[in-house]
């Protein structure tokens, strides 16, 4: 290993595993800070790591830091969104290439997001912070809001708390299960929520990288997701090929975002919804690699590998971020049909030519719920090509073929 040493905060999941790999393969030591409350394996090869407790920032920031110096760390860096202010805060103590410290919250806790977007001018839909039943309900009576409505957490991630109200009688519901779903590391004090206009159009997000305040928007993604009060992506697919005058208006909107929230060095996954006159909303900005295999996407599409280049921005060193290839990806989400157990799974694609990744989380025997949050998804398949049309229609075809038999929950007698 002759590269500086690069220290993730969180190495578990496929994307921080990605990062890990990248960074070992251009030789590079590479370190995690890790906690024991998540539960999850960090990615193999670790050279070392630090344990501490990422709900205790300011005892994290110390603990990070105290072992970056020890082993000479020169890039720090996330792709966990609950973690993206520890970095930059780390970033900061360190003097390393890293975002905006007094900014990182905005891009985490949605209120003060709405807050920061609002004062640079960035199109967001109209927003209200309630701390209890008597606000939620004046929130609801505000015109500005109107129905249907946006009820959410402050600090959730992965659509999780996020219900879509299409009556006042559906809000304390709604309320209650956004109160629930708190960030990962929040601990145990109250949250407020969030209730918010909703934003009719298709669904999209940008995904960016920024590096000493300059950004490359390196695609569109057009996103798939269910109906109903609480929506779950189903599918993802890149490059979306917007009218020009649209793509500039996204840009605009979507620079803007990223100025707001203090994004300096690093990715960026700002969700978006479009109107078919070419109007752009901002509904959420992230900063981090876009989740749901979207870095995958981008390497078999465009030949982008941001695995490769996010160390690379994180040292300060230039970044390969241009395409090398002019192909479509897409990935499809498989849910279940109900909450029950997962007794037989028929039709699943393999990996072969043109299916490049496929993966299947849920256990046969084990439980399943109905998709209500993105975590609810069973399983998943990419399909690439040089032509859209094509790959979307062989993924439709690929996802057809699936059966997916759920026998529903067994019922409790004592209920009766």
């Amino acid at each position: 290993m002759t590269g500086a040493a690069v220290l993730l905060l969180d190495a578990a999941g496929p994307e921080s595993a990605a990062l890990a790999r990248a960074a070992a393969m251009r030789g590079h030591q590479v370190h995690a800070a890790t906690t024991t409350a998540d539960g999850q394996a960090p990615a193999r090869g670790l050279a070392g790591q630090v344990v501490t407790d990422f709900a205790r920032p300011d005892r994290a920031v110390e603990e990070i830091t105290a072992y970056a110096r020890r082993r000479s760390v020169g890039a720090v860096l996330t792709a966990n969104e609950y973690l993206t202010e520890l970095a930059a805060l780390v970033c900061a103590e360190l003097g390393l290439p890293g975002n905006d410290p007094h900014l990182a919250h905005a891009a985490r806790d949605k209120a003060a997001m709405a807050n920061v977007l609002t004062a640079a001018g960035v199109r967001v839909p109209y927003t209200r912070f309630v701390h209890n039943d008597t606000e939620l309900q004046d929130a609801l009576a505000d015109e500005r809001i109107g129905l249907p409505c946006v009820i959410k957490p402050v600090s959730g991630a992965g659509s999780a708390g996020v219900t879509v109200v299409t009556s006042a009688a559906e809000a304390a519901a709604a309320a209650d299960i956004a109160r629930m779903a708190r960030g990962r590391y929040d601990g145990d004090a109250a949250a407020g929520i969030l209730v918010q206009t909703y934003a009719a159009g298709d669904e999209y997000s940008v995904e960016s990288v920024t590096q000493d305040a300059v950004t490359t928007h390196l695609a569109v993604t057009r996103k798939v997701v269910t109906g109903g009060a609480h929506r779950v992506e189903t599918g993802h697919s890149l490059p979306v090929r917007l009218p020009p005058a649209t793509e500039a208006t996204v840009h605009r909107e979507v620079d803007a975002a990223i100025h707001a929230v203090g994004i300096r060095h690093g990715a960026s996954h700002t969700e978006v919804v479009i109107t078919p006159n070419g109007q752009c909303t901002v509904i959420e900005i992230a900063a981090r690699l876009g989740a749901g295999h979207i870095g995958l996407l981008l390497q078999h599409a465009l030949g982008i590998d941001v695995f490769a280049a996010l160390p690379d921005v994180a040292l300060g060193r230039p970044a390969a971020l241009t395409p090398t290839a002019h192909g479509h990806a897409t990935v499809r989400f498989i849910t279940s049909p109900h909450t029950g157990r997962l007794t037989s799974l028929r039709g699943f694609p393999e990996r072969g030519p043109g299916v490049p990744f496929v993966r299947w989380r849920a256990a046969i025997g084990g439980p399943v719920n109905a998709a209500g949050v993105n975590a609810d998804r069973l399983g998943c398949f990419i399909v690439t090509g040089p032509d859209a049309a094509e790959v979307e229609q062989r993924a439709d075809t690929l996802a057809r073929q699936i059966r997916v038999q759920v026998d529903p929950p067994p019922v409790d007698s004592s209920t009766l």
